[in-house]
């Protein structure tokens, strides 16, 4: 939802730095990392079949890759379980990331593994260190989860999911992030649905089956081929050499696919596989690495849309759980920097005033607006005499119809965006809707959801983070009831 603003005098700084909390892509056109990163300081070279931790994980198949890391679909030969395995680039700067990373993350592990919130957190199994040709690397294992909601939200064509099935993802990921806040101490800082993923029961059972015959096919034959260093070859040689990798990978894909129906045809096992594959579009990991994108998907289904929008009963058991902490940090610092990806990011942020885990909080109401409707809750664009930032806070505004002292004078850059009366510098008009209103008339929610949803959200939106509502408090909400 973009509610439109008007341009005014001349436009502050900008102050933005959207691009640390958002998702990109390699600049290579085949999606794959720079190879030259595969040097001292960087990645390990990794191929299938290689044992990892001590002979503990075979490597089975590669999941993604981000700047800090590559992620793989790793056996744990010790508790006879998939992992997603990541393997941090070695230099210092990387490797003094992730062990403040795994701080965080053994504390949520330990602290209280009987709260209600702590099955809606994604969990670290276990870390250890291997050292490879291009240093020492720390390797983090992770459960392995199912598509992000996100993906959910495409799945019902941006047109929102349904409010039974909203209602019972919130109250989980509130419950997760009142576990982490309340129990843990711990912000996540950039709650979004690409950061909440489904967890699907008996993945384990479907995963067995899907890489028993790359598993055997590792066992009889000679040693792994290692991955080649493309260092210092001609553009066209290493294009060259991804197709014949690229083909070489489907080849291998398709042999997998064909063993896996030729057992399922000797089993009689079709109805219980199928019954998974309607649960699961794509598997990723609980990603905790920083910019890290999911190139390939073990379980390789997509539903339609309209098949989605008929089993919604398929979804009303579902399970979600709180990923990607590599952006946490503790409740009790001193934070003023910025956070959050844009659309989710909360107004102290943006005038640079200290913020704590209320901040979480906002992100949470314009996750919930999204999974609703499909769209976002606020959008900001930058005008010829205004920047991001600018229309943000007079989004936020217009929607809210309050603007706080703390606000307007408590923040680094409150100066910048507003004047000693309050008022925004360099956006005068502002086109003032009630959330209710927006659910009614854009998105044609009948009125009586529209006034529900909105005195859930409106607790999450308060302006003034002082006022706004914990998770812990948000738990006994009415809408959440009956649940």
């Amino acid at each position: 939802m973009v509610m439109g603003s008007s341009p005014a005098q001349t436009a502050p700084p900008e102050t933005d730095d959207d691009d640390q909390y958002t998702d990109v892509e390699s600049v290579h056109s085949d999606n794959e990392e720079d190879h030259e990163d595969y040097r001292k300081g960087g990645y390990h070279p990794v191929a299938i079949g290689d044992r990892l931790g001590d002979g503990r994980y075979i490597i089975v198949r590669k999941l993604g890759w981000g700047h800090f890391s590559t992620v793989w679909l790793a056996r744990d030969t010790i508790l006879n379980a998939h992992v997603a395995l990541k393997i941090v680039k070695s230099a210092k700067d990387f490797t003094q990331s992730a062990l403040e990373e795994i701080k965080l993350l053994d504390k949520i592990k330990k602290t209280n593994p009987e709260s209600p919130g702590y099955q809606y957190v994604a969990q670290l199994l276990h870390h250890f260190w291997h050292t490879g040709p291009n240093g020492k690397h720390v390797c983090m294992a992770f459960e392995v989860l199912g598509e992000s909601l996100l993906s959910l939200i495409k799945r019902y064509n941006y047109r929102g999911i349904p409010q039974s099935i909203v209602k019972r993802i919130s109250k989980q990921i509130i419950q997760g992030l009142d576990y982490l806040h309340r129990e843990c101490g711990v912000i996540h800082t950039d709650l979004k649905p690409e950061n909440v993923l489904v967890w699907i029961p008996n993945v384990e059972e479907y995963l067995q089956q899907e890489t028993a015959s790359v598993l055997e096919q590792i066992a009889v034959t000679a040693e792994p081929e290692p991955t080649v260093s493309t260092a210092g070859m001609s553009n066209s040689r290493r294009k060259r050499l991804r197709r014949k990798k690229k083909k070489k990978e489907e080849k291998q894909a398709k042999e997998a696919k064909e063993a896996k129906e030729k057992e399922e045809n000797n089993d009689n096992t079709n109805n219980t596989n199928e019954d998974l594959e309607n649960k699961v579009s794509s598997l990723t990991l609980t990603d905790d690495a920083k910019n890290t994108k999911i190139k390939t998907s073990v379980l390789d289904f997509t539903a339609t849309a309209s098949e989605t929008e008929g089993s919604t009963q398929a979804f009303d058991q579902i399970v979600v759980k709180i990923a990607d902490l590599g952006n946490a940090c503790w409740v009790d610092g001193d934070y003023t920097h910025i956070i959050q990806t844009r659309q989710y990011r909360s107004p102290e942020v943006l005038v640079g005033q200290k913020w704590t885990d209320r901040a979480d909080m906002w992100s949470m109401a314009c996750l919930v607006f999204e999974l609703l409707t499909g769209d976002f809750l606020f959008d900001p664009r930058p005008g010829q005499k205004f920047n991001k930032d600018d229309d943000h806070l007079a989004q936020i505004i217009e929607l809210m119809r309050v603007v706080p002292r703390s606000l307007t004078t408590g923040g680094e850059f409150s100066s910048e965006f507003f004047n000693r009366k309050g008022e925004l510098r360099h956006i005068k008009k502002l086109r003032y809707r009630r959330l209710r209103d927006v659910l009614h008339d854009s998105f044609l929610m009948p009125p009586a959801e529209a006034d529900s949803v909105s005195s859930f959200l409106s607790p999450m939106l308060e302006v003034d983070m002082t006022k706004r509502l914990s998770a812990g408090e948000m738990l006994n909400h009415a809408w959440l009831r009956d649940i």
